[in-house]
């Protein structure tokens, strides 16, 4: 390396590594307490539910692997919002609220680690987010391979308690143990209105692809690892849902599901018996892995926008040895235990998804923009004009019902 250049991020993430990387989240903490409201909302159509919130997922999905093929940047989202609108200042109010939601997200499931740890071993609270903060800090800051690595491990612990769950469930059943019997009375009448309102709450147990798209810069050949890495992520969280519900429902009477806080804790137990702490671990695990990579994308956010001018200099710095952006990691941390110390869980979790929803729609527009003015883009994968089209107005929909709920 020249020592005169300035140290860049390091191109080290394989396609199976994002892949990881975007399970981690997708699969994250949420389908361990989302299943139980959403069978509660859609009964024994929860299948149906999920099914349908991939797809309504998928739109949004499939418009950012075409962005990130255009502009495999860092601080993507400003970087599309600029391409699309060609305006500065809501290029750096879209990189500012991606890093936001990302710290408010971690921070969120922070608060909810703990939670579920307390549940196990005592913990004093504010000792205990400092130190999980601080620590995953510390990860994140060594390297990017080595805390991807660390969220691929994680990763293979939440997708092996979805299908523990799931196998047990499955085999509860083969073996004529009974259940809910709900399968087998399902009304023959696809009750609508209760599936898209179960799908329109499914859809954020698909949010993560969107994460994929801020490690770019770390990534090789990103034009054609990223989108073929978000419809491989996409497509196996899809399958894992579905199979989890379909077992679910056939055990545990979805209404009961519905009045349950641990809902995979409870199909667990009725398929095989309680087992202390097991499904609890599994989860905590979850959220530890999604305050990583939360952590991750959000300090990638602020790097990329000082790479693009949108942001203070220092943010930009890159660490000659880790190849870590530690000014910007260490922000990033101190943002997220100020937020885990002094907001509610609650609170976090819904400003989270009301910023995620109004980037979506914002940036479904960006897509669209380029198409209908025929930016030139480099070789890549490409999606018709109207599918960012139906990406914005499935998250203004939703955007919308959450701010009149």
């Amino acid at each position: 390396m020249n020592p005169a250049a300035p140290t860049t991020l390091r191109r080290s993430l394989s396609t199976p590594l994002l892949v990881l990387y975007g399970l981690g989240t997708m699969v994250g903490a949420g389908i361990y307490a989302l299943t139980g409201e959403i069978a509660g909302i859609a009964g024994v159509w929860t299948p149906a539910a999920f099914a349908l919130a991939a797809i309504v997922a998928g739109f949004t999905a499939l418009s950012f692997g075409e962005l990130a093929a255009r502009h495999p940047l860092s601080a993507g989202e400003a970087a599309y919002l600029r391409a699309g609108f060609g305006r500065e200042r809501l290029a750096q109010l879209g990189g500012a609220l991606v890093a936001l939601a990302g710290a408010t997200s971690a921070a969120a499931l922070s608060r909810a680690a703990l939670g579920y740890l307390g549940d196990l071993v005592a913990v004093p609270q504010v000792l205990g987010l400092v130190v999980l903060v601080v620590g995953i800090g510390v990860v994140v800051s060594i390297g990017i391979r080595e805390s991807v690595w660390v969220a691929a491990v994680l990763t293979v612990l939440e997708i092996g308690g979805v299908l523990l769950v799931t196998a047990v469930a499955a085999l509860h059943l083969a073996g004529g143990d009974g259940g809910s019997g709900a399968l087998a009375t399902a009304p023959g009448r696809l009750p609508v209105a209760a599936v898209v309102s179960g799908a329109a709450l499914g859809f954020y147990a698909f949010l993560g692809f969107e994460d994929m798209v801020n490690v770019a810069e770390e990534v090789r050949d990103p034009r054609r690892a990223i989108p073929r890495a978000i419809v491989i992520a996409l497509l196996v969280t899809t399958a894992l849902y579905v199979a989890l519900a379909l077992a679910a429902i056939g055990v545990v009477d979805p209404a009961e599901l519905g009045r349950s806080d641990a809902p995979l804790t409870l199909i667990y137990a009725r398929a095989a018996g309680p087992a202390p702490g097991l499904i609890s671990g599994i989860a905590i695990a979850g959220m530890l892995n999604g305050v990583i990579i939360q952590m991750i994308m959000a300090s990638r956010v602020l790097y990329g926008l000082a790479q693009q001018g949108s942001a203070p200099a220092w943010l930009g710095q890159v660490h000659p040895r880790t190849r870590t952006p530690l000014q910007a990691t260490a922000l990033v941390s101190t943002a997220v235990l100020g937020l885990a110390l002094f907001f509610p869980l609650a609170g976090l979790a819904r400003a989270t998804s009301w910023i995620t929803l109004a980037l979506f729609c914002a940036l479904n527009l960006a897509l669209l923009r380029m198409k209908r003015r025929g930016d030139e883009a480099p070789p890549g994968p490409r999606v018709p004009a109207w599918v960012p089209v139906v990406g914005a107005l499935l998250c203004a929909g939703l955007l919308l019902s959450e701010l009149l709920a």
